[in-house]
């Protein structure tokens, strides 16, 4: 109990001196966080946009369709939805997970272990895709 106390004020401790950006590995993990906006894990870069699933799912597809991408395969169902994409020889997998009414989570992983700054972009240009509609 006392490795685990420990344990949890030394990651506690880490946020509070990191300031607005921080990684750490938890186990075989690595985790970060970008200006409590985004969530990076194991190459995957996660965050939540405050609109319904739909809107954001559609800002998805028209985000993949404006980088040209290449072998676009799309899988959508009621609550969860994956698109998968290349675009200059990297993979792009896109994860769309409805948290609430008005709460959508959107994951994605560019490339085999992840590419944090491409990912972050593409993040973006969802981002300005949900606000032009």
């Amino acid at each position: 109990m006392k490795k685990v106390n420990l344990i949890l004020i030394l990651v506690i401790g880490a946020f509070l001196i990191s300031g607005c950006n921080a990684a750490f590995v938890m186990g075989n993990k690595v985790v970060g966080v970008s200006s409590g906006k985004f969530i990076y894990t194991d190459g995957i870069l996660t965050t939540d946009y405050p609109s319904p699933f739909d809107k954001v799912w559609k800002a998805c597809e028209k985000t993949i369709a404006d980088m040209r991408t290449t072998d676009i395969e799309k899988d959508k169902k009621i609550a969860t939805g994956t698109i998968d994409a290349v675009a200059s020889d990297e993979k792009i997998h896109m994860s769309v997970k409805y948290a609430t009414k008005n709460l959508t989570t959107v994951a994605i992983r560019v490339g085999l272990a992840g590419n944090n700054l491409a990912s972050q972009l593409i993040h973006e240009k969802i981002k300005k895709n949900l606000s032009e509609k």
